[in-house]
């Protein structure tokens, strides 16, 4: 049930990362990542009160308001470099970043201790990020340092699973209401004149991939529950795969060797993660 989770959180974050990629294409990456929190929160709000919780601790909500502000650090800096046209630098180095802090905090701080075959598809799934991320470069904008994007998003985004997944587990869904309101705050700032240029669609699609990244973390949050999170979290991290996927089936673009070599070395990582 663990692994089928993470799977699903990687499937949601996958959706939200492609749809948020064409959007910042089309509108300030401050804007799509503040409207995606809004409409993450709308969801997770909604559902809080339907799904089981016990009591809810003042800890629960610090981690999750913590997960927020790695969430919302890493949108900027991860919206900030595809904006910028650097998808082949920035995603690779984010969703690498952003599973091998994790994995190095869970065996170091909170003394998981993964099996040989967890370890050896750990191993093959940090390559197989690295090479279905790689895209084509497309210059969109101004040059900028892609590769420190990529790198701090990473950061954020290990931070969003670590600490989400401290929570306990009878706070039920509100640590991920509280991380969309600190993910908000986080992004506000920088975000708030940009939004105002938002419209009609393009808003509504925005705050749908937040939607679908909300799903993500729900998936998440309920994998950690069955799974180790170093397990979780590498699982849930094999999203790239599936803007790679969509690319190719609706907007016909051509699979590279790399990429290939990527999507075979992330199946033989799920398989290797999900038998033991």
């Amino acid at each position: 049930m663990g692994a089928l989770l993470a799977l699903a959180s990687a499937l949601f974050y996958g959706l939200s990362d492609f749809a948020g990629g064409l959007l910042a294409r089309r509108a300030p990456f401050g804007a799509v990542a503040l409207a995606g929190q809004v409409g993450g929160l709308v969801l997770a709000a909604a559902a809080a009160p339907f799904l089981h919780a016990g009591d809810v601790a003042a800890a629960d909500l610090g981690w999750g308001a913590l997960s927020g502000v790695g969430t919302g650090v890493g949108m900027l800096f991860l919206f900030r470099g595809l904006g910028r046209g650097a998808m082949s630098v920035v995603v690779p180095t984010s969703a690498v970043a952003g599973v091998a802090l994790p994995v190095l905090a869970g065996v170091a701080f909170l003394g998981e201790r993964p099996s040989p075959l967890s370890w050896l598809g750990i191993v093959v799934a940090v390559p197989a990020l690295w090479l279905v991320s790689r895209g084509t470069r497309t210059e969109l904008g101004p040059a900028g340092p892609p590769t420190l994007d990529g790198l701090i998003a990473g950061v954020g985004i290990a931070v969003q699973y670590l600490a989400l997944a401290q929570a306990d587990p009878s706070a039920g869904v509100w640590p991920i209401v509280a991380g969309r309101v600190a993910a908000i705050i986080t992004i506000l700032p920088s975000a708030a004149k940009a939004s105002l240029r938002l419209r009609g669609p393009v808003a509504m699609c925005a705050a749908l991939t937040g939607v679908a990244a909300a799903l993500a973390l729900l998936c998440y949050l309920f994998a950690t529950q069955y799974q180790l999170v170093v397990i979780a979290v590498v699982l849930s991290s094999l999203y790239p795969a599936i803007p790679v996927l969509l690319g190719i089936t609706m907007l016909r673009e051509r699979l590279s060797l790399a990429q290939a070599g990527g999507l075979a070395a992330a199946a033989a990582a799920i398989a290797l993660l999900t038998t033991t």
